[in-house]
């Protein structure tokens, strides 16, 4: 493909909590849930923080990294699980605060974790075929499980935002290609206030064979192994997952190393992969090789080939804040303030 990423930018919120104090509120053993999740913290949204906010926030530093005129998108889409509006698009709020509107086209992507990781395909399709100049493709969440789940110990908030284009791209696209079947591991129905899980079934079958099947269906089409990838990034429900699957596939931790961001801010769902690859780009060569391999419940995973190119040297990573920031303790905060924020307490009546 001559089309790829021209310029990324991730956001995520400030405020942390542990494991430990959310065990400690439900009588549970948060530091040892913790270690069998490899989640040290995970991410909290401020009260006035949201899927629309984390992409806006997201895309202003790709806009200013690649010194991209917001006239020239023809396309943003976000993927989430977590859109504000269940009837209005997150995307035409997103366009309209970073100056894209009106000449684009916009849209809501859901398919679980892995809507980011499709809005760039679909990007990929509309810059190749040159219907457009740019195109936008965010992944982001503010998720949260029910109260003493063990989604909780990990749900997060968070995102990135990626310009597809086809001048002066700092990371081509070789190959792209996903691997989808009906496996129901993860879903909440309309009206849901939190979403059910299908316990140890959302490892096996579900994200284990989709992602392994997935990475070896690029090997093939790629022709390539583990050993020629400089980088490789998974989408990451918990620390432990990618690094399981990583070995399996034979990955070292030297090449998952950047791309592993869960631990330090929780799964941001959409946004978890994403972040990942961001973190990657902040510190990728030119020359070097990166294998993404996203995971949406429900379920799919879609698999990118990268070539990071000698544009990389002449990109402004420098702007905004680098994912590895992010990755710090940031503002622990108690459990009573995370249920306030986020709006974990409901009083009766209208």
């Amino acid at each position: 493909m001559e089309a790829g990423i021209v310029s990324y930018g991730a956001y995520v919120p400030r405020y942390r909590i542990t494991p430990g104090e959310i065990g400690r509120v439900w009588g549970a053993d948060g530091e040892g849930m913790g270690q069998s999740l490899n989640v040290i913290r995970k991410s909290v949204p401020a009260p006035d923080e949201d899927t629309i906010t984390i992409s806006t926030e997201a895309l202003r530093v790709a806009l200013a990294r690649g010194g991209i005129d917001p006239q020239t998108i023809g396309a943003i889409y976000v993927g989430s699980e977590s859109h504000p509006y269940a009837v209005k698009p997150t995307a035409t709020v997103v366009a309209s605060a970073v100056g894209a509107t009106p000449n684009l086209t916009a849209a809501d992507f859901e398919f679980a974790c892995k809507a980011g990781t499709a809005a760039i395909q679909t990007c990929l399709g509309l810059v190749g075929a040159q219907m457009i100049r740019y195109g936008v493709a965010i992944g982001t969440d503010t998720s949260q499980g029910a109260p003493g789940d063990a989604l909780e110990y990990s749900a997060s908030a968070g995102g990135a935002a990626f310009v597809i284009g086809r001048e002066h791209v700092i990371a081509r696209v070789r190959h792209t290609l996903s691997y989808t079947t009906d496996t129901p591991d993860f879903w909440r129905r309309e009206g849901q206030r939190y979403p059910s899980h299908g316990g140890r079934f959302t490892g096996e079958p579900a994200y284990f064979r989709h992602v392994t099947e997935c990475a070896k269906q690029m090997f093939a089409q790629a022709g390539t192994g583990p050993a020629d990838y400089a980088h490789v990034v998974f989408h990451q429900p918990n620390g432990k997952f990618p690094q399981r699957v990583g070995k399996q596939l034979g990955f070292s931790d030297a090449q998952m190393r950047y791309g592993l961001v869960t631990p330090y801010i929780g799964n941001t769902y959409s946004g978890a992969a994403l972040i990942g690859l961001s973190n990657v780009l902040d510190h990728a060569s030119a020359g070097e090789r990166v294998l993404m391999v996203g995971y949406g419940s429900g379920a799919g995973s879609d698999a990118f080939d990268f070539d990071v190119t000698d544009e990389i040297t002449n990109y402004d990573r420098t702007f905004g804040r680098p994912v590895q920031d992010y990755l710090d303790p940031g503002l622990e905060i108690p459990y009573s303030v995370y249920a306030k924020f986020r709006g974990k307490i409901h009083l009766g009546g209208a």
